[in-house]
């Protein structure tokens, strides 16, 4: 089997992925969003970037929004974090997440690999913004296909 198969995601791997994205978000004002598409056509940074700003993630109110972006087909991965996060996150601390995540795509677990990166930059987020009272999910937490 290849990195990833044309059924890329089982209703129960979306459950648990969006349970993941809900669980990571509890305690912090940051956002993550999966954006799951076939084919890259361009650059996969590039790409990912675009995906960024049609989601409007750069609009968060402290910048700390997280995209995990998927091409299956092209078996490609990319996560994205904006200039807040960026600014307070450990050297290293997005390729650990990609690894991660390919490590788990790799053996065919696409679920539990997102879930697992998406926990570790929920991690990230609540170290360095924790939830407030006035805080709102500003994003929503469903996956978004291209």
């Amino acid at each position: 089997m290849g990195l990833l198969s044309k059924a890329f995601l089982s209703e129960e791997e979306k459950e648990q992925i969006v349970a993941a994205i809900g669980e990571a978000e509890k305690d912090t004002s940051g956002e993550i969003r999966l954006h799951i598409e076939p084919f890259c056509k361009m650059d996969l940074m590039d790409r990912a970037a675009d995906i960024f700003g049609f989601l409007n993630m750069h609009k968060t109110a402290l910048r700390n929004g997280v995209l995990f972006y998927v091409a299956y087909e092209d078996h490609q991965f990319a996560i994205l974090g904006d200039a807040g996060i960026n600014a307070v996150v450990p050297p290293h601390f997005w390729e650990e997440i990609r690894d991660t995540v390919i490590g788990k795509l790799k053996e065919g677990k696409a679920g539990e690999g997102l879930s697992t990166g998406i926990r570790m930059a929920g991690t990230q987020l609540k170290a360095h913004f924790p939830y407030h009272a006035h805080d709102k999910n500003e994003l929503s937490d469903e996956i978004s296909y291209g």
